[in-house]
């Protein structure tokens, strides 16, 4: 096969490494990277906006012809070495697919926000791989939308891997004004839940989550701020038993979900 890179100096391939490893270069660039098959192909599928998409030598063989299937006018394809493919990979197998996106233009909470849906509000979580989840289980309960305020960045490979290509397919906006926020949320007629560890919050299988919703979930290690959980609606408790009185939060976040969704 001719044209093979093999050059870490490769302009592609620096690209790439700096979009994989630098949130202020995927800024920067406007662009963040994609890896493996699946996302790939979602990516390909949504139409959403791939520049450049880079196989090795050994996914052109297994995956070549299902990839250049797709309408590749805009994308410019380059194959790799497989040595340069592991040395660029951040996955532990790496299938050899990885691709560079356009960052799309960030929706603002007001241009998500319909009558009558249901929203998840990430408030202050870092953890990406968490934040990934909680996209793709909003996607899977068929949650109208996810605001992101005060989070890790929706773009780093961990948080996109995570979503298992649900990004591509999730109306996501952001806000991290929380006067911003809670006056946009208002002005739709949205009720507001914060999720606490509280003994006198309310058990969210008592509540009713009828019209416009939008539930709070905290950081990870603090919860929600008390001045953030105090200008909710309401406050709201997943009941536990035993000892156990927390949950790690993309599973309180599916749980709340499943019960936003009913």
């Amino acid at each position: 096969m001719d044209n093979i890179i093999t050059s870490k100096d490769n302009p592609t391939v620096k690209l790439y490494q700096k979009l994989s490893s630098s949130k202020k270069e995927r800024l920067q660039y406007g662009l963040f990277v994609l890896e493996g098959l699946r996302i790939v192909t979602d990516a390909l599928r949504e139409d959403s906006g791939i520049t450049q998409l880079i196989l090795t030598e050994k996914a052109m063989e297994r995956f070549g012809d299902e990839l250049l299937q797709a309408d590749l006018r805009n994308t410019r394809t380059i194959v790799i070495s497989n040595e340069l493919g592991n040395r660029i990979a951040s996955t532990d197998s790496p299938q050899g697919v990885f691709a560079v996106c356009r960052i799309p233009v960030q929706r603002r909470v007001k241009d998500i926000l319909r009558e009558g849906s249901k929203y998840l509000v990430l408030f202050g979580l870092q953890d990406p791989g968490n934040v990934g989840m909680m996209i793709r289980t909003a996607d899977a309960l068929g949650i109208d939308g996810v605001i992101m305020s005060g989070s890790c960045d929706l773009y780093s490979p961990k948080v996109i891997r995570s979503t298992m290509g649900s990004v591509f397919r999730m109306r996501i906006a952001a806000e991290n004004d929380a006067d911003t926020l809670f006056s946009e949320l208002e002005a739709a007629g949205a009720v507001t839940s914060a999720a606490v560890i509280d003994k006198d919050a309310q058990p969210v299988t008592e509540c009713s989550f009828g019209g416009t919703q939008a539930v709070f979930i905290g950081n990870e290690g603090n919860g929600l701020p008390d001045n953030v959980a105090q200008r909710c609606t309401r406050r709201i408790i997943i009941p536990m038993h035993g000892n156990i009185n927390s949950l790690n939060a993309a599973m309180a976040a599916g749980i709340l979900m499943w019960e936003l969704s009913k």
